[in-house]
């Protein structure tokens, strides 16, 4: 048991370290990454609802779940990520912070939209100053793209 606990917080120790030097690499943990990330995760699972309850998907041809649907979201949600990692480094080569920043609440607006979306086929209804706060959010990443 004790070796156990030994594999176990190894594990955990690089899993850290990993984890740790991926968040380094784009920019430090904020709280805007902090958004993002909890959208990606809710839109994921909503996806999952959606396609295993309602079976109304538009992400696979009967509407119903799909590994490979899920696989292509969950990577197609990880190539945001590296989106912004390379928009870190952007800021970091020019000289300005404002790019990670503009990307992030862009990449938040979509997941918000998509959430969203994903409500309405589940058909709960959300207050409209949900989705008006979404439209400033879109506004705010237009408005830090074309400014700078």
């Amino acid at each position: 048991m004790e070796q156990l606990a030994n594999v176990k917080a190894y594990l955990c120790a690089v899993f850290g370290a990993v984890v740790g030097g991926i968040v380094n690499l784009m920019g430090g943990w904020s709280e805007d990454l902090t958004t993002l990330l909890l959208f990606m995760g809710v839109d994921f699972i909503l996806g999952l609802l959606i396609a295993a309850l309602w079976k109304k998907s538009n992400k696979s041809d009967t509407g119903a779940l799909s590994s490979y649907s899920a696989w292509r979201g969950l990577c197609r949600k990880g190539v945001s990520l590296l989106v912004i990692l390379i928009a870190y480094r952007l800021d970091v080569t020019l000289g300005v912070e404002y790019i990670r920043s503009a990307v992030i609440f862009a990449f938040i607006a979509n997941e918000g939209i998509s959430i969203l979306e994903n409500l309405g086929i589940m058909g709960v209804k959300y207050p409209t100053a949900l989705k008006k706060a979404l439209d400033i959010l879109t506004s705010k990443a237009e408005n830090s793209e074309s400014v700078k």
